[in-house]
């Protein structure tokens, strides 16, 4: 097994697409691609998203009434705490998130543009596209996100977050009064919007978009896992990607 940093770049392609291994030998290149800070937050982000989408989801539809006195239960009351308290973890942590792009490696800063522009990404992005639809053998390999993913992580992820965020803020400073010091964010969202109504509109739509988002990024996660020749899941655990052959 070789490790290659991310300065190595030409020693790195000379070594995945070596000419001289025989196919019976296996060889193993580890490049490092993300690092602890990144790990760090997508796994506190996956328990973050998903314990919004659950208690979101139970206040959007709430449970039919318990038995007993009232006094006895605070359900409605905790399952809000949960979905502020995961709301709060969630929009810190993509803030620190954007400020350690400018401070991390090549692949932290990926998830933030397209580079459609670039025909490198044109051409890396029909190929994993014919790979995604089985019309390819071996899957391209890519040292970070590749094309689609990084096209899916920008529009559905980063940009459904600002509105997920932005949105919740808002819904979250309106019940809190008229006199307080972040109305102005409320009233600002409401009139891009048109008021509270529509801003649950567009909080809840952010949020599905973000769902089926999260159900391809685990179906090409496993699926890469399984089909291709390189890591993926163990990746974003140990921050190495495996690339064999």
């Amino acid at each position: 097994m070789t490790d290659i940093r991310e300065d190595d770049l030409a020693a790195q392609r000379a070594l995945l697409f070596s000419e001289g291994v025989r196919e019976s030998q296996e060889m193993q290149t580890a490049v490092l691609v993300y690092e602890v800070p990144i790990r760090l937050w997508h796994w506190m982000n996956f328990f973050a998203i998903l314990a919004l989408f659950v208690t979101g989801y139970l206040i959007a539809f709430p449970t039919p009434s318990l038995g007993g006195e009232a006094s006895a239960h605070f359900l409605f009351g905790n399952i809000r705490l949960i979905h502020f308290s995961a709301g709060q973890v969630f929009a810190w942590g993509f803030l620190a998130r954007a400020i350690f792009a400018f401070i991390g490696n090549h692949t932290s800063r990926e998830i933030y543009y397209v580079p459609f522009w670039r025909a490198e990404w044109r051409k890396g992005f029909i190929a994993m596209l014919r790979w995604y639809c089985f019309m390819e053998k071996r899957a391209p390999r890519f040292i970070g996100h590749n094309p689609i993913a990084q096209m899916m992580m920008f529009g559905a992820f980063v940009l459904p977050s600002l509105v997920v965020i932005s949105t919740g803020v808002a819904l979250y400073v309106e019940a809190l009064g008229q006199d307080h010091a972040l109305r102005v964010i409320t009233d600002s969202v409401f009139r891009i919007t048109g008021g509270s109504l529509q801003t649950h509109v567009w909080h809840h739509l952010a949020m599905w978009i973000m769902v089926v988002f999260a159900i391809l990024h685990i179906y090409a996660a496993v699926r890469e896992e399984i089909m291709s020749r390189q890591s993926m899941i163990s990746t974003m655990i140990s921050g190495w990607r495996m690339f064999k052959d």
